[in-house]
């Protein structure tokens, strides 16, 4: 029941349930302590709703923006607590005091501030947005980018300036329980100092030394960078704040590259969650912007994605484009007809090329690249189970897309019955649930389903918890926790984690160090080390946020259950047993037939009563009928292991990047010659010039 309500109300966790609970209940405890009269009884449900409502602002529920939506907003939820302690003086019989009369003059004052310092915080968030965000480029050295205003000024700065009437409140209370007017007056009167010195506080930042140039001369310094680095190649990529992990799946290809690279954005939520990187990177969310920009320089460009706003960089004849997408598998994303939009189509293997042919959307088959997957180098091949340990089982579900397609996820109808069937399973195995990251963002059944079956995990792996058969090495395990905190202070120390700054500062500072991103690398790796010690090698585990990350999961697995998408695809690398769920109940032969990476799986339907067959393939490799369709299967989606994806990449960008070249040399040397025939042709005599016309036209000209 509780986890219905924190879905309905849209919180984050039981506690966030609690709290806003507790906000909404106090008011009507507030009405009813000021009709009794009751100091007391007023102070404490204020403490509960000034509390609450702080608690709410700090986690940033959701529902903070729902109570916006029905007139329940932060500035009504202070005004109807201010509104009931007059109501509160006045049944105290206190409407004829001083202390009354300056309540009202002090909150109506109070309100007088809100006007300026919301115009102000406004206007000093207007003037420091820079029409282009960066990293790893140096603009400092080019335009005057000035320190952010402090965050206490700025940081919820609605929410703090409300609370300054607290002061005034607890004044008042004061004079109501006491009957002296001097601790209301100290009150009304620190409240109204404490909201003019805030206003005053933010005027400096609005001046022209305080904020950054404007936006020419910003896109002016950007041009000048771009022209000094001259990029070569491209990473375009646009979507939602959720979908940063497909343009972090690409960086360290980015990194490898032979080319001049530059990563450019459209989105700053994107910005905000990207990875760190050594790369340039540029965020230009106007398309007016983007398409002024000198990128006269680039002759490949990637696309990690396909969205509307390809076409601003699409429109740029002088460049190649490429479409790499986030992933390869038999979704019907995979051979999505908008990728005829681009000059080359680049896949991973065979399998790739084969699935275009079948789609036949209009993607010719001389305009596919067989690329390879450079991100799947840190993926290990699969040595058996070591001896001691338990296998692992991996339950890597796909989300459940932008439509109801049963096919979709495995997690609605079946989700919960792989789940049951690992975790029951006669010799024992550890289960590791990883779930898409978009899970459960659309559907409110995928999200349910979700919980279901993180409670299910959690509950096995405290029963096994409690069994004697399973021990740990305390000593061992906290000795890794503790490297665990060490090497994330250390992260954080180096990547320069802080809430301090903007936009406008991490343009200005936001050069990678190579060195501390090199021992950022070193250190993660040494963190994925150290989590995995960190708990039994016999404890399920639900894992979801960025770290550990997939790949690391396949690592430390024996087998995985999926469903058709990039997961699969890219486990395959590993040589690994592992299952495909048919949610669609296609049936085997069907099944088969439309997705070729399911040759090797073992096909389990919704009841999961096929997981038998892949846990015999785990225990016993003797019985392991699929090894070798595995290792075939490897090679036709992904390509063959010689030579290095990467080596695979650059060579691609090279090739494109001079079929560039050429392209632009032909319309120079076509517009140098139109333009020498056109002059000819000014300098003829009419005669002449008909005549050119009619020879160029395929006729003979006709004196007269």
């Amino acid at each position: 029941m509780i986890s219905t309500a924190i879905r309905v109300a849209r919180v984050g966790s039981a506690a966030e349930l609690a709290a806003a609970a507790l906000m909404m209940l106090g008011f009507p405890c507030l009405m009813l302590a000021a009709l009794l009269p009751s100091v007391g009884a007023f102070a404490a449900a204020a403490a509960v709703t000034y509390l609450a409502d702080h608690y709410l602002h700090r986690r940033g529920s959701y529902l903070i923006n729902r109570l916006s939506k029905v007139r329940a907003g932060l500035s009504i939820r202070f005004l109807i607590r201010q509104l009931l302690l007059i109501l509160l003086l006045a049944r105290l019989d206190l409407s004829d005091s001083m202390v009354f009369y300056a309540a009202i003059a002090c909150f109506l004052a109070f309100y007088g501030f809100q006007a300026p310092h919301s115009a102000l915080i406004t206007l000093i968030r207007s003037r420091r947005k820079m029409p282009v965000a960066t990293r790893n480029v140096d603009l400092a050295s080019r335009i005057r980018i000035p320190d952010a205003p402090p965050g206490v000024l700025v940081n919820r700065a609605a929410e703090k300036m409300l609370h300054l009437d607290l002061v005034a409140v607890v004044g008042i209370l004061v004079t109501g329980a006491t009957d002296s007017d001097v601790f209301g007056f100290v009150g009304i009167a620190v409240s109204l100092v404490l909201a003019f010195v805030y206003v005053v506080a933010l005027v400096p930042y609005i001046r022209d030394k305080k904020t950054p140039p404007h936006a020419d001369k910003v896109l002016a310094a950007v041009d000048g960078w771009l022209r000094e680095y001259r990029p070569e190649t491209v990473l375009y990529f646009s979507g939602s704040k959720d979908s940063a992990y497909q343009v972090n799946m690409w960086l360290e290809t980015m990194e490898q590259l032979d080319t001049r690279p530059l990563i450019l954005l459209r989105e700053r939520a994107v910005l905000e969650r990207m990875a760190p990187t050594t790369v340039p990177v540029i965020c230009v969310p106007g398309g007016v912007h983007l398409m002024n920009m000198d990128l006269s320089t680039v002759r490949v460009a990637l696309y990690a994605a396909n969205v509307g706003k390809n076409i601003h960089m699409l429109r740029v004849p002088t460049m190649k484009h490429v479409f790499i997408g986030h992933g390869d598998s038999d979704k019907l994303a995979s051979v999505n007809p908008f990728s005829k939009a681009y000059d080359e189509v680049w896949t991973a293997g065979r399998a790739g090329r084969d699935r275009y042919a079948i789609a036949d959307v209009g993607v010719l088959d001389d305009d596919i690249v067989e690329v390879g997957r450079p991100q799947l180098a840190p993926i290990q091949t699969w040595q058996g189970v070591p001896e001691g340990r338990i296998p692992t089982v991996l339950y890597a579900p796909t989300w459940e897309g932008w439509d109801d397609n049963p096919g979709n996820t495995s997690i609605l109808l079946a989700g919960a019955n792989i789940v049951r069937a690992l975790l029951k399973a006669e010799q024992p195995v550890r289960v590791l649930y990883k779930p898409h990251p978009f899970t459960g963002t659309r559907s409110t059944q995928a999200k349910a389903a979700h919980e279901k079956i993180v409670a299910l995990v959690e509950k096995a792996a405290a029963e096994r918890a409690a069994a004697p058969r399973f021990t740990v090495d305390a000593a061992a395990q906290s000795a890794a926790k503790a490297e665990l905190a060490r090497i994330k202070a250390r992260v954080e120390q180096l990547t320069g984690v802080t809430e301090s700054g903007d936009e406008a500062e991490g343009t200005r500072d936001g050069l990678v160090d190579t060195a501390a991103h090199a021992e950022v690398a070193r250190m993660r790796a040494e963190w994925n080390d150290a989590y995995w010690r960190s708990f039994g090698s016999w404890e399920h585990r639900v894992i979801t946020g960025a770290e550990p990350r997939l790949y690391d999961c396949f690592n430390v697995s024996d087998a995985m259950v999926s469903d058709i998408s990039s997961v699969v695809s890219d486990f395959i690398a590993s040589g690994k047993p592992y299952a495909v769920t048919d949610s669609a109940e296609l049936g085997v032969e069907e099944f088969l037939r439309q997705n070729t990476a399911v040759r090797a799986a073992v096909i389990l339907s919704n009841s999961a009563a096929e997981l038998g067959a892949l846990l015999a393939q785990v225990t016993d490799p003797s019985s392991d009928a699929l090894a070798t369709e595995r290792r075939e299967l490897k090679e036709y989606l992904l390509g063959p292991d010689e030579p290095a994806s990467i080596d695979q990449f650059n060579a691609a960008v090279r090739n494109l990047a001079k079929k560039s070249r050429a392209r632009n040399h032909g319309q120079e040397t076509g517009a140098s010659a139109a333009a020498v025939e056109l002059a000819n042709g000014a300098n003829a005599v009419p005669s002449q010039r008909k005549a050119t016309a009619d020879e160029t036209a395929g006729g003979r000209a006709v004196k007269g």
